[in-house]
């Protein structure tokens, strides 16, 4: 229980970190790479399951 516990707690914050780091970027850049605003939760869902 414990080490799904920090199991969990670790894809959290690696969730905060990708949504923190797409969210630092400006709309251009942004676009650049094929991501719109409204999709920055949703990549970085996906990216903590893989």
């Amino acid at each position: 229980m414990l080490t799904s516990l920090i199991r969990y707690v670790h894809k959290w914050r690696q969730y905060g970190a990708a949504v923190r780091e797409l969210s630092s970027l400006n709309d251009r850049e942004l676009a650049d790479i094929g991501i719109h605003r409204s999709e920055i939760p949703r990549i970085a869902l996906e990216h903590i399951r893989n």
